[in-house]
């Protein structure tokens, strides 16, 4: 079953293209990532997924039906950080956001002690961090006890412990069989919870699928010998290399990750009379993987 199915969504802010024919399917279960540069479109399809904005042209169905009010009940959101009263407690503002939503308010006690919240309850929220303040709203997203939950940004503006804490309760949420969808700009992030992942870049769909093909890294060889110029022309068809290439000081070698062979490597060399005196394997950066996904897009 699809939690979300997106088919040739469009967004047109005038001349602005702020959509341009997006699709993609979010499998039940999964934490998907919708990833992308500030101004990529995220928060726009997620607006209009909630019914914040309308689509120009395209269409969208929850949980395999057409979209309606009843099905986005269903759906626990958290956009921005809500506007708590600072000077009650998480019991009082969950009371209210209860009372809003109309349901969840037998939840307290429990979406409380699921955030990791229930012995700071009766501390006004004026009191709490910055990353406290961003368990409450996921916290008041869970009031109802929704099986979906959609997260713009969801450490946006936190230091490092509330990005920790945050990250591990939305692991946590995954674990007790939430499907997350949640926009971010940051790579680190969607690929350290996310299950699948959409790359967004100016409103185009760049690519999307499980993480573990998306966000794969290349594995990278740096070699050196006395003579470059034989050690590059020699690596030149290096069975099994997708790129050869001159960095100085080094010749690099890029392969599909998992498939190099720092031996086979060195043993090759040495066979056609080059002794290598620098081999080193290293990842490519899931920053420079982003970078090449998203820099041809004008």
């Amino acid at each position: 079953m699809a939690i979300l199915t997106v088919e040739n969504l469009h967004k047109h802010y005038g001349p602005i293209q702020a959509l341009k024919g997006i699709s993609f399917s979010v499998p039940k279960g999964a934490v998907y990532g919708i990833l992308g540069p500030n101004g990529s479109g995220k928060t726009t399809l997620l607006g209009i997924i909630l019914n914040v904005l309308k689509a120009s042209s395209g269409s969208f169905k929850l949980f395999d039906e057409p979209a309606t009010h009843v099905h986005r009940q269903q759906i626990g959101t958290l956009l921005e950080t809500p506007n708590f009263y600072h000077y009650l407690n998480a019991v009082q503002n969950l009371n209210i956001a209860a009372a809003i939503k109309q349901r969840g308010k037998a939840d307290i006690d429990r979406v409380l002690e699921l955030v990791n919240l229930e012995e700071r309850k009766l501390s006004k929220f004026s009191t709490y961090s910055l990353g406290m303040k961003q368990r409450l709203a996921i916290a008041s997203s869970l009031l109802g006890d929704p099986d979906v939950l959609i997260f713009d940004e969801p450490t946006n503006g936190l230091d490092p412990v509330g990005i920790a804490e945050t990250r591990e309760l939305i692991k946590k949420l995954h674990k007790a069989g939430k499907t997350i969808i949640m926009a971010s700009h940051l790579l680190d992030e969607v690929e350290k919870v996310c299950t699948h992942v959409a790359i967004l870049q100016k409103g185009t769909l760049l690519t999307d699928g499980h993480v573990d093909e998306i966000l794969i890294t290349d594995e990278i060889v740096e070699t050196a010998a006395a003579n470059m110029q034989q050690l590059q022309s020699l690596l030149q068809h290096y069975p099994g290399a997708k790129k050869v290439s001159v960095n100085a000081p080094y010749v690099e070698l890029t392969f599909a990750a998992g498939t190099a062979s720092l031996e086979a490597l060195n043993q090759y060399c040495f066979a056609q009379g080059v002794t290598l005196y620098h081999l080193r394997l290293r990842k490519k950066s899931l920053e420079t993987k982003f970078f090449e996904l998203t820099q041809n897009i004008k």
